[in-house]
């Protein structure tokens, strides 16, 4: 990973017009952290800026999350979207098809029952199921995180069809060869993003798969809060910052249609 020093500065809003492509995470970007991942709830007005992005870049807005599919919708009620799932495992294009990377689900099956027993060593720990993928959580309980760093690498070692993926105050296992990045990248070659400048939104570790696609294509990575060494160019601080900048974004991209007019 090639690390940029901090600080980093604010993304300039005025990049962002319509020949943009827009990739937003939902935890920790989006959506402040809750103890419970079923918890989270949207701040007041996110969805009418996101409804107004998403109108003026002609669909191309897609959520990229850990989250499944159907887990976003039940947030964003937008199954209209385009949306990627699972860390891309799941993606929906813009004409609502759906793709999904095949998983052996004996092999997936017995990595819930190993998560499930190390999860019940260090009670309190939360067990999240995504369906084909398996998430273990120490948010709630922090003190927990040292022995889970140790476990999980030893719990993925057994599941060759697996790989951990470190986030923040979880580790997750998910099927090899799938993150972020790539799901953005099989978006940049579809419509309607195809052919535009991508800007990527992300917190976590999880976010940097992406970051280095969006960079190789010269648009403008954002990483939220202070994580470092990370690839992204530009940072905001909080999901309340994301919020803001975003209704900067759709101010600079509905003033440019009105000019236009």
């Amino acid at each position: 990973m090639t690390e940029r020093h901090s600080p980093l500065p604010p993304p300039p809003a005025e990049r962002v017009d319509d020949r943009s492509a827009l990739f937003l995470d939902a935890d920790g970007t989006l959506l402040a952290f809750a103890d419970d991942p079923e918890a989270v709830a949207l701040a007041p007005g996110l969805l009418a800026t996101l409804d107004a992005l998403h109108e003026a870049l002609g669909g191309a807005l897609a959520l990229v999350s850990g989250r499944p599919i159907d887990g976003l919708d039940r947030i964003f009620g937008r199954p209209g979207w385009a949306a990627a799932g699972q860390h891309g495992l799941e993606r929906r294009r813009a004409d609502g098809t759906l793709v999904t990377l095949p998983v052996d689900a004996g092999e997936l099956q017995h990595l819930r029952e190993a998560v499930r027993t190390a999860a019940t060593a260090l009670p309190g720990l939360r067990v999240e199921d995504k369906s084909w993928s398996v998430a273990l959580h120490w948010r709630e309980r922090p003190e927990h995180g040292p022995a889970v760093e140790r476990l999980a690498p030893a719990i993925a070692a057994a599941f060759p069809s697996f790989e951990l993926q470190p986030g923040n105050h979880v580790c997750e296992f998910k099927p090899r060869g799938m993150d972020k990045g790539v799901a953005v990248e099989a978006f940049l070659g579809e419509a309607p993003f195809q052919g535009r400048s991508p800007v990527y939104l992300g917190d976590d570790l999880t976010d940097e798969h992406a970051f280095a696609v969006v960079n190789a294509r010269g648009g403008m990575s954002v990483r939220v809060g202070a994580r470092t060494p990370s690839q992204a160019a530009f940072t905001l601080s909080s999901p309340a910052d994301v919020h803001a900048w975003l209704d900067k974004v759709k101010s600079t991209l509905t003033y440019g249609a009105a000019s236009r007019r």
